[in-house]
């Protein structure tokens, strides 16, 4: 039941839509400034919160993890696209900055890794685990 919980994600998208036209406003810019940032923000710190008091059944939850899923990489698509037509139409040191950041990041996940160390995030490896096949011992060869 894929419609579950879109309520909750239009509200969340509606408050945020809002918020980031009002900051635009504020500062003088026509346009959204982070409205999809501020939903999600709200849909991450209010979907806990309506666990939490019993208000959103587990098919809601399934719903909004649907969207979620399908959502956000089309978002990423669209912002993307807009970044690299306003890169291209600023000059090439727009271009040259956005490459290079590309390419420090890219540089920089190895490092951060090393540092992050076992702390970083196990998330499917309890998965992976139960579905590799025990290891299996060598056996020792027999001395006559």
């Amino acid at each position: 039941m894929v419609i579950y919980g879109v309520m909750v994600l239009g509200l969340c998208m509606f408050i945020g839509t809002s918020i980031g036209l009002g900051l635009g406003m504020a500062l003088g810019i026509a346009g959204d400034i982070g409205g999809v940032g501020f939903a999600m923000l709200l849909l991450v710190f209010t979907t806990p919160w309506l666990k939490k008091k019993g208000w959103l059944p587990k098919a809601s939850e399934d719903g909004i993890m649907f969207w979620n899923a399908m959502y956000i990489p089309v978002v990423i698509a669209m912002a993307a696209t807009q970044n690299v037509a306003s890169a291209m139409s600023g000059g090439a040191i727009a271009f040259i900055a956005g490459l290079l950041s590309v390419f420090v990041c890219f540089a920089l996940i190895r490092p951060l890794s090393v540092l992050a160390g076992s702390r970083t995030s196990t998330f499917g490896d309890d998965a992976d685990a139960a579905a590799a096949p025990a290891p299996v011992a060598a056996a020792k060869p027999v001395k006559a």
